[in-house]
């Protein structure tokens, strides 16, 4: 059994990540209105990886011998003043959720809980890489910002088609 305080820290994050799927989703809507297709794609898959991060979460609540809580989320951000403020948005997001995963890290150490520990490491990992490329999209955005066709190129160069990492928690009803 998971620590009682990871398991209610674990259930807000649950929260948070269905929050990020769902604000992903308004971003890439926002592109796909744009008529900017390799981002819009860019930000579907992102709030897939949310929500599959979300459902890694669920099962290992499900796995631990706990019931998860899903906890109401607040509706997205859908307005922007241009297509730099989506990918400033995305980074901050990506901020907070670093603090959120290495803050639910913290509290499996402290509680002695080394299943949980564990668990929290491929989140870690998982966070440098997207703190990484969310930080690069917003220098191209940024530089490129009066030409979509150059955002567009470069997101379709630098995102090819990632592969199923054989580390990854697995996601309820997968």
């Amino acid at each position: 059994m998971a620590a009682p305080a990871f398991v209610e820290r674990l259930n807000e994050q649950i929260g948070h990540e269905f929050s990020a799927h769902q604000q992903y989703i308004a971003i890439a809507t926002y592109y796909d209105a744009l008529t900017m297709p390799q981002m819009a794609s860019l930000f579907y898959r992102q709030a897939q990886e949310e929500r599959d991060h979300a459902m890694m979460m669920v099962q290992y609540l499900l796995d631990a011998d706990h019931v998860p809580v899903i906890p109401a989320i607040p509706a997205p951000r859908v307005d922007f003043a241009d297509v730099i403020e989506p990918v400033a948005a995305a980074l901050d997001q990506e901020r907070q959720v670093a603090e959120q995963i290495n803050e639910l890290t913290r509290i499996a150490r402290d509680n002695n809980d080394y299943a949980s520990d564990q668990f929290m490491q491929w989140f870690i990992k998982e966070q440098v890489e997207e703190l990484s490329t969310m930080s690069d999209l917003l220098a191209v955005v940024t530089r490129s910002k009066d030409d979509y066709e150059r955002i567009e190129d470069w997101v379709a160069r630098e995102e090819g088609a990632a592969g199923t990492d054989p580390t990854a928690p697995r996601i309820a009803g997968a």
